[in-house]
């Protein structure tokens, strides 16, 4: 069993440097009206892949915690 989520624990987190990696840098614009992201500021939202990997970062972070704190109770 420990060995099983020790994989599982390997797979999320390469799956999860592998998304942060891919994800749009967030600087980009960042000279532009006094510093901020001039299309959030234009009102233009994520859309499309940006979106998908955001909430891919977000399950993989979880999972990762999640199996994290599995394998520090099953050490014991």
């Amino acid at each position: 069993m420990l060995n099983v989520l020790r994989a599982f624990q390997w797979l999320i987190s390469i799956g999860l440097i592998v998304v942060v990696i891919l994800q749009p840098n967030r600087s980009a614009g960042m000279g532009i009206m006094g510093g901020g992201n001039a299309e959030s500021l234009l009102g233009r939202r994520r859309k499309g892949w940006e979106d998908l990997l955001a909430k891919l970062t977000v399950y993989l972070a979880i999972a990762f915690m999640i199996t994290s704190v599995s394998l520090a109770i099953l050490r014991r």
